[in-house]
């Protein structure tokens, strides 16, 4: 039996269109009766989840811990490590001798390990190093300053500063950053939005800060902010929530002054995403996907910022992620990220003329991420990469002789199993080619249980990585697949659009199409077949479960958001509204009323097993989305599966402690092997 949950006669009639909200009151996590509903779904979950499984193993494998790129300020370097035994990362600065010593240690700040490290940004001198924290998942991210060298506190606290970068201006003495306005000063019910860009000066009061951008404009916009490492050019940029466009200012610093910087226009009102790297040879290196979706890289003169010249061109088939410039060199190269159907590859070229020279060796076919050099030039360029089966390690580049070595490796020593990872390539529902990425045991034939997961938005790439909870499961004898589905950033800014807004069913026929060639081939059985994502994906498993219940057995949904009709009022929803539409509008209330998971939940329908996990803390995505389709769930099916609910305090959503990390994957992990049968 299910915990009583009264269905009210709520119905909004929206442009015509009747809907109903039967569970409308469990929105508020303050009413008596919803903590009372609560308590039982957790007691429900506990006597109905049995035995925990697989917890043993992902904690060992978690022993690998991690390792970050570098960022060097002169002869210094910082970076960020978590050790076999650690719950969080720390942050590290390393001197020129190559003496070593912990800057931020969340476990330091907070024994709890609810402390969570949100970003960190070292002065240009590496002097000085700002860093964010947040505490209980709420991401609120506030702002210290402190002295590298003796790990003094210059600054802070600072609030409302969630994500928000830091412009040091040389010397250290001020940078810009971006700061909510007091809730005092803003409508209730906005305080998570109307953000500024502000200069503050170092030892003084944030009460003293200019603000230099954001007035009238968009409550939802986000804003960016650099300033060039010889403190000459400042630019900023202007998204309207997480919109795929942006406008581009920027800003000589030395013909204005730093508190009224006289801002041009480099994009304004274009459907593209531009930014610009300052180049140390007095040129911008402009990166856009504009007339060119999957990315390419221009030069221009700074005293023309808005007439650019291609210098590496848009490819074909891969997507470009990310660029070095390397200009202590006979013949000086930009080394350019690209990823080919979400595979990590480096070229080489030559900086003046963009002609392809070379290529990066790289270990693996595996991830990329963040190329760095030296902020003054040289000629080594330093990269993450992770594979499958590859805990986090950082590769070094030495374009003089060409090699790839490894610099740093994750700290702890694993014993990875053996799997086989294949690219599929199957036809979704409109003859689309989409891919997925199939992780399976290397021994023995199928079919198998199977996890298939999956994202579909916000230009999100899903891409190889090293993971506990994956390769747990495939060494108890399942198959893990991960969908690389339209509404993603795979093959660039075109295949996101292909899911969004109205394409948004694309992403769920893709995700049913997956599912189909898993069965057809087989890989996998209905019976056998589980199905898991988060946030955007939590969306996704929610649409698949309610459109296609005959095809999946068990569903892990998680930090979703479910009721599509009302999204834009909680959390930051407002700010998603460029991706998914809006209900204010007929035709996006259209879109969004067609899919919302929780608006299509029917009476006697065999629903698949469900878990849902949501966090009390998740200030992103409410959780009242899951509360309201688990009553809705529990109240409709005639399946045999239970309908559950995980409902964690103390954490949001985003980063946590390892051992929290733990917990939830084996708990999502033995529900879904305890339905398909691993």
């Amino acid at each position: 039996m299910y915990p009583t949950a009264r269905r009210d006669e709520i119905v909004d009639t929206l442009h015509g269109t009747p809907v109903p909200d039967p569970y409308r009151w469990l929105e508020d996590p303050d009413d008596p009766e919803v903590k009372g509903w609560l308590m039982a779904q957790e007691a429900l979950y506990r006597q109905e989840l049995g035995p925990q499984r697989f917890k043993e193993r992902i904690a060992e494998l978690l022993k690998s811990g991690s390792v970050g790129v570098p960022a060097w300020r002169g002869e210094r370097h910082f970076f960020s490590r978590r050790t076999p035994e650690q719950e969080h990362a720390v942050y590290y600065v390393v001197e020129a001798d190559g003496t070593e010593r912990a800057l931020i240690d969340p476990m330091a700040l907070d024994s709890s390990g609810l402390t969570t490290l949100d970003a960190v940004q070292p002065d240009k001198e590496g002097r000085l190093l700002a860093y964010q924290i947040s505490v209980g998942g709420n991401e609120e991210s506030v702002l210290y300053i402190i002295d590298v060298a003796t790990g003094a506190q210059i600054e802070g606290p600072i609030d409302r500063c969630r994500y928000s970068p830091v412009a040091w201006l040389p010397g250290g003495e001020a940078f810009y950053y971006v700061r909510r306005l007091p809730a005092t000063e803003v409508p209730e019910g906005e305080s998570q939005f109307h953000r500024r860009v502000y200069l503050h000066r170092v030892g003084t009061s944030t009460e003293d800060d200019v603000m230099i951008f954001g007035e009238g404009l968009k409550m939802t916009n986000y804003y960016g902010v650099s300033v060039s490492m010889d403190g000459r050019w400042l630019l900023i940029q202007s998204h309207e929530g997480t919109a795929p466009r942006n406008d581009v200012w920027v800003a000589d610093l030395t013909a204005s002054s730093l508190d009224r910087p006289e801002l041009v226009v480099v994009q304004e009102g274009v459907d593209a995403q531009t930014g610009i790297h300052f180049g140390r040879d007095g040129r911008f290196y402009v990166y856009t996907d504009r007339d060119a979706p999957r990315g390419r890289v221009c030069v221009a003169d700074p005293a023309s910022p808005t007439e650019w010249t291609d210098l590496i061109a848009e490819d074909s088939e891969a997507v470009l992620t990310d660029f070095a410039i390397l200009d202590d060199l006979d013949r000086p190269v930009m080394l350019v990220g690209w990823t080919r159907h979400a595979l990590s590859e480096i070229s080489v070229h030559d900086l003046a003329t963009g002609e392809r020279v070379g290529e990066v060796a790289t270990p693996g076919l595996g991830t990329i991420g963040g190329v760095s050099e030296r902020p003054e030039g040289g000629h080594e360029a330093w990269f993450g990469y992770t594979d499958n089966t590859t805990p986090p390690t950082i590769q070094r580049y030495d374009a003089r002789t060409g090699e790839t070595s490894l610099w740093a490796a994750s700290p702890g020593a694993v014993e990875v199993p053996e799997v086989r990872t294949e690219q599929v390539t199957f036809r979704s529902k409109d003859g689309t080619e989409v891919r997925m990425l199939v992780i399976s045991p290397v021994d023995g034939q199928g079919p198998r249980p199977t996890i298939l997961d999956g994202y579909g938005g916000f230009g999100i790439s899903m891409t190889p990585g090293y993971s506990a909870g994956i390769l747990t499961w495939v060494e108890a004898g399942g198959v893990y697949v991960i969908s690389q589905l339209r509404g993603g950033g795979e093959e660039g800014e075109e295949w996101h659009r292909a899911g969004m807004l109205g394409n948004k069913q694309n992403v769920f026929d893709d995700f049913h199409a997956a599912a189909e060639h898993l069965i057809a081939t087989g890989v996998t059985t209905s019976d056998q077949l589980a199905i898991n994502g988060g946030s955007n994906g939590g969306l996704l498993v929610g649409a698949a479960l309610t459109q296609r219940p005959d095809l999946y057995k068990a569903v892990a949904c998680s930090a979703p958001l479910l009721d599509m009709v009302r999204y834009e009022l909680f959390g930051l929803g407002a700010t998603w509204n460029v991706e998914y539409g809006s209900a204010e509008d007929p035709l996006g209330f259209g879109w969004l009323h067609a899919y919302s998971p929780y608006h299509h939940v029917r009476e006697g329908v065999a629903y698949p097993a469900v878990l849902f996990t949501v966090f009390q803390s998740d200030t992103r995505v409410h959780p009242l989305h899951a509360w309201k389709m688990c009553a809705a769930l529990q109240h409709a099916t005639s399946g045999q599966g239970p309908i559950l609910l995980r409902n964690e305090t103390e954490v949001g959503h985003g980063a946590r402690s390892v051992s929290r990390t733990v917990d939830l994957s084996a708990d999502r992990l033995t529900f879904l092997a305890r339905h398909t049968g691993l």
